[in-house]
Parts: C-alpha cells; structure tokens; sequence
C-alpha cells in the first residue's frame, strides 16, 4: 500500500467532509476513494471517518491520525522539493575541475555564475589537468569539469567551448616584444616553455605540430606548471619564450599580511620555515651544489622578504 497516497486521500476528505467533494477534488471515482479510506482503516486497525448521509466527519482517532498525517505529508513534498532542486543542480553539491592556468578572472566568473544560479548548491571545485579530470570524471568522482581539448575521451558529453587564444610570453628587452604581433616562423630556434605533457598529452602535441607546421621547430621544449616559475624563465634570458593564453589585467591583489600580525609577540618565529637545502655529504659534486646555494641564498631570501611572490612583476 502507497502510504502516503492513502494519508493525502484520508486528509483531503476529512477536510472536505464529503467524499464526493473530495473524488471531485482528487480527480478520482467515489467509489475508489471510498474503498482506499477502508484499506487505510484497515491497515491502520482503526475507524478514521463516520459517514453519514450529509457527509464525513472525523472519528477521535481520525483527528489524531490525521494530525500526524500533516506532518508526513508536508515532509514529503519538502522532500520532493529538495530532489527536484538536485535534479535541476539549484541545491547539492557539484564536484567540478578547471585546468591550470586557466585564468584567475574565468574561475571568479565561473564561481559568481555558480553562486547567483544555484543560490542552494555548494560548489567543490579544484584544479586538475585534463587528464586527471578524464580519469575522475570516468571513474565518477568528479561531476563537471573544464577540459583542454583535443580532449579524446569515451563516454564522457561535452558542452560548449571556451575559446583561449595562445600567444607569446617574451621577456621586455626581447627585441620581438616591440612588435604589436610576430610570426611564430620567428620564434624558431628558441626554447620553449609549455604546460606538462602528461596533463593534456593531445594538446601538447597539437600545440608542437602546428608550430613545426608554421615553421617553428624549437630548440629544447621545458615543461612547466607553475606560472610564476614560467615567468622566471622568461625573465632570466630573451631566448626563451613561452606559449600560453593571454592574462587578462590583473584584479586587486589580495592583501598579505607579516607573521607579526597575526602572531604574538613572543611566539613570533624568527624566519619563515622555508630553506633551501641540500645533502650534507661534501663528495665534490656535493660541495660545488651547496656553495652554489650559498650564492643564491642572499637573492632568495630578498625574494622572500619582498611578499609571498617575490619581486617578479
């Protein structure tokens, strides 16, 4: 027995106190009705309704029944209400992925975008690579993801495209950084810095075939995640050169604040827990490496103490 259906009919006559009211009102035969408020008495063990030739009234263990019969009701349709707030992705929660470098402007806007259209939902989003995406999305611990195509995957339904055209990252003093556009012919020759294979392997090697396409064959290819290392490279010579998309202008940066102002200051440490370090046997190869930090140690530690990025603009 539908339980529920049963109680919505046994409530809809007693609030009616007619059963032809209520057959009305449901939609269904009299005789129907009548014969579901019998099995509920029946399942039930109790008498819920007097009949009479005016109508139905409710018997005292129908006003209790029909008490508690409001409140699993009511229940119900909020249930139902939820499931369908689920079902169209207004509530829950979504488990999605973007790529990395995918801009810090398009994540704010796809996160807003979340929050204004499912005002209920929760959003866990992190950053994996496509290929990390595909084998979750397959493996269905992950709901939504943004994919660098080509992206060859079965089984998985792909919406629209997000177009991000990529360009050149050049150093200032590289002579080509004047030009307002340059021929990827005139990149030949140079190192270039890309996104991991492993992460998008069909972009990566598209990315290569069309420069070799375009006559661009480059001297040594450097795989890299991090932006900020990218930059670095870039900063430190005018024959390396990266392809990535273009940065969009930066947003206010988020405010930093020293460990003096969130720690007291008698438990204040006295330098940041980040060293570089190396092996504290001395063969010579081992020596030449920890006298080369020792050189570079005053430069990162500027690095340090000018913010958490350093001074690379």
């Amino acid at each position: 027995m539908d339980l529920l259906l049963h109680l919505r009919y046994f409530r809809t006559v007693a609030e009616e106190e007619h059963f032809g009211r209520a057959a009305e009102r449901l939609r269904v035969a009299q005789p129907s009705l009548s014969q579901r408020i019998q099995r509920l008495e029946r399942e039930l063990g109790v008498r819920l309704l007097d009949r009479g030739r005016t109508g139905a009234t409710l018997t005292p263990a129908g006003r209790l029944v029909l008490a508690e019969a409001d409140t699993l009701l009511d229940a119900a349709d909020r249930l139902r209400t939820l499931v369908g707030r689920v079902q169209g992705g207004a509530a829950g929660t979504l488990r999605a992925a973007v790529p990395p470098q995918l801009g810090g402007a398009t994540v704010a806007a796809l996160l807003t975008a979340y929050r204004e259209r499912s005002p209920g939902g929760e959003l866990d989003l992190r950053e994996l690579d496509t290929a990390d995406q595909t084998a979750e999305l397959t493996a269905g611990t992950l709901d939504a993801g943004i994919v660098r195509h080509p992206c060859p995957a079965t089984g998985l339904g792909f919406g629209p495209q997000l177009h991000q055209p990529l360009g050149a990252l050049l150093a200032d003093q590289d002579p080509l950084a004047a030009h307002p556009e340059i021929d990827v012919r005139e990149l030949d020759g140079r190192e270039l810095v890309l996104f991991p294979r492993a992460g998008a392997p069909a972009l990566h090697d598209e990315t290569l075939t069309a420069c070799a396409r375009h006559g661009c064959t480059p001297s040594a290819v450097r795989e890299v995640a991090g932006i900020e290392f990218t930059r670095a490279l870039i900063l430190s010579g005018t024959h390396v050169v990266a392809l990535q998309p273009p940065a969009p202008p930066p947003p206010p940066p988020p405010v930093w604040c020293p460990p003096g102002l969130l720690v007291p200051p008698s438990r204040r440490p006295r330098t940041s827990p980040c060293r570089l370090t190396h092996s504290g046997e001395k063969s010579g190869r081992l020596r030449t490496r920890a006298r080369t930090i020792d050189r570079i140690s005053p430069a990162v530690q500027a690095g340090a103490a000018s913010g958490p990025s350093g001074p690379v603009q």
